[in-house]
């Protein structure tokens, strides 16, 4: 059975039993289960399961992983690390992930004022690390969190950053906050997000920079306010050969700082990079995580002993790795397009044309031996009958039977081959495939999928005991072309042909705890899906913080309509029983409402 390649990305975090896709913690409930249960109240739509339990699993992996290769290496520095925020800003990610992290001192990354704010907030005293461009009034903010408490850190940007935290600590009675410096590295990352690394990165930086920012340190006597060299060279590397490059130079940059006075630096933040496997056909990312945090810890603990200087406390902001496997997405298949060309649809004359009655024997007389011989016929015959049609020998009844039993043929062709031996069909899976209709929006919650075409693992939950044998196009409700994952024969995704009149089939999206929430728009104007937090007491799994996708009438407040003004205009065109029925409406979702949604 195909097992849409769980043993690549799921990490055991999902397993397949009895033909469901089942959740490997506590008593492992399917999916199919929740589904059914929040449905049971009444949501509709499409569904965001977040499991608290997963990102408690990958803060655990992170320091356990680094702190065993510190120990292995009798490395003299300590492990530290933060999550960025602007990877998933969303409170029921972000009280979960503050709560499982607390027992490590798992800290904040912030980029702006606002994520600032949340960092100062919830945040218990946990480090906090500031990237990003930043103002008088965000240094400002930094010196505040210092007076809270927090053990915060300014990463420097440019120069101009640097005389601003002068500026601000003249004017105030403030302490200061730690101070790190952001370097441009010469070597760059892999993968899809490469850029935000390397010599032509948008941040940092140069060698000159650096010696300029210890100057004017030194000449406003902070100096010991410098406590961090910060790098990143990319998102989700699939090859770690980079990041040995880019540790070496950071390390030497950290060395020949201390070695001209800078004291109190003790400290390297390599950034983000962790890879995430996104690929359900083939391994992509090189390297393990082991493997990762002992290149991290051997090459810093050697460039220390070279440069004869303390080895650095390590600090990472890892936020993929944190939260990408920590969400599926779990929408319902409206429709089936195939369903058009079922046997009782078929307008049979007494009298057909010659080749409509040899599609109608071809589908009677196929058996397992012949069926890929016949559905060849039937695509040519196909082929010729809508030529026939345009040449205007044919009428609309013809053409329809003809479609009909070509379908036909090829899904009873389908029926009688296994799915992997389809390296012929794949051939011609241009007319083969059946698009699947999702009660979903790409463009709010696969918004890397569209913009990037970022990969994401899909699957049904349900039926996994029986080989799907339909390649798959998915489409999504919005009226985009764009909102479509065509079916791609060198990564072919298989579906079950299911019968939507008498069952339901849903389809899941795996590793969108990324990014996905926040980037996620309002393209014709559906909202977010309803969200859901699945935790576990003892055996007892609870749905917990749901949060139900917008109403109609809320989304157009959210852009800025005077919804007060759309609710006149709209009653005093109406009697009052039919307002009443389109004030229902406003005050539910866009998704589609079927027996199944």
């Amino acid at each position: 059975m195909n097992n849409f390649g769980i043993d690549l990305w799921s990490n055991n975090n999902f397993f397949i039993e009895d033909g469901l896709l089942k959740i490997n913690h506590k008593n492992k409930p399917s999916l199919i289960s929740l589904v059914k249960e929040i449905r049971k109240q009444n949501y509709k739509g499409p569904l965001l399961f977040r499991f608290p339990h997963l990102i408690e699993k990958q803060i655990t992996r992170l320091y356990n992983t680094y702190n065993t290769a510190i120990k292995e290496n009798d490395y003299h520095g300590t492990f530290n690390a933060v999550f960025p925020l602007k990877v998933n800003q969303f409170p029921t990610f972000v009280h979960p992930l503050i709560e499982a992290g607390e027992k490590f001192n798992y800290g904040l990354e912030a980029g702006s004022k606002a994520e600032l704010i949340i960092a100062m907030t919830y945040n218990k005293k946990a480090p906090i690390t500031v990237n990003g461009f930043k103002d008088k009034e965000m240094i400002h903010l930094g010196f505040i969190a210092k007076k809270m408490g927090h053990n915060i850190t300014l990463i420097i940007e440019g120069l101009n950053e640097l005389e601003t935290i002068v500026e601000v600590s003249k004017e105030t009675n403030l302490p200061c906050p730690n101070i790190g410096l952001r370097v441009r590295l010469f070597n760059s990352g892999s993968g899809a997000w490469a850029k935000s690394g390397g010599i032509d990165s948008k941040f940092g930086l140069s060698s000159t920079e650096i010696l300029e920012a210890y100057e004017v340190l030194e000449e406003n006597n902070l100096c010991e306010c410098l406590t961090m060299i910060h790098f990143h060279i990319g998102s989700s590397m699939n090859n770690i050969k980079p990041l040995k490059n880019a540790l070496k130079e950071s390390g030497h940059i950290y060395a020949e700082l201390k070695n001209l006075g800078a004291t109190k630096l003790s400290s390297i933040n390599i950034g983000g990079g962790l890879g995430v496997e996104y690929s359900q056909y083939k391994r992509t990312i090189n390297y393990s995580l082991e493997e990762f945090a002992n290149d991290v810890v051997f090459t810093l603990k050697n460039i220390a002993k070279q440069k004869n200087v303390e080895e650095p406390n390590i600090f990472t902001e890892s936020g993929r790795f944190i939260s990408a496997s920590s969400a599926v997405l779990i929408a319902p298949v409206l429709e089936l397009f195939s369903a058009e060309y079922e046997a009782e649809h078929l307008r049979l004359k007494e009298v057909n044309p010659p080749l409509i009655e040899e599609l109608n024997e071809l589908y009677k007389d196929m058996k397992k031996k012949n069926a890929l011989e016949y559905m060849h016929d039937s695509i040519d015959h196909l082929e010729s009958l809508l030529k026939l049609f345009d040449l205007g020998y044919i009428d609309l009844e013809d053409r329809s039977n003809a479609e009909i039993l070509s379908n036909l043929i090829i899904k009873k062709a389908i029926s009688f081959l296994e799915v992997n031996a389809y390296e012929e069909l794949k051939r011609i899976d241009n007319k083969i495939q059946e698009k699947y209709l999702l009660n979903f929006s790409i463009f709010q919650s696969l918004p890397d999928l569209w913009g990037i075409s970022q990969e994401f693992p899909i699957m049904p939950i349900t039926h996994l005991d029986k080989n799907p044998t339909r390649s798959a196009s998915i489409w999504d409700i919005t009226c985009d072309s764009d909102g479509e994952i065509g079916f791609n024969p060198n990564k072919p995704l298989f579906l079950h042909d299911v019968d939507l009149d008498k069952e339901e089939y849903f389809i899941g999206f795996f590793q969108v705890g990324a990014y996905q929430d926040v980037l996620g728009m309002k393209h014709n104007l559906f909202s977010h899906p309803t969200e859901v937090n699945v935790t576990f007491d003892e055996n007892e799994v609870k749905l917990e913080q749901i949060i139900e996708s917008q109403k109609i009438i809320d989304i157009l407040d959210d852009i800025d309509y005077d919804t007060n003004e759309i609710k006149t205009i709209l009653n005093s065109q109406l009697d009052d029983d039919i307002y009443e029925i389109l004030e229902k409406y406003l005050n539910d979702n866009s998704y589609l409402k079927t027996t199944w949604s």
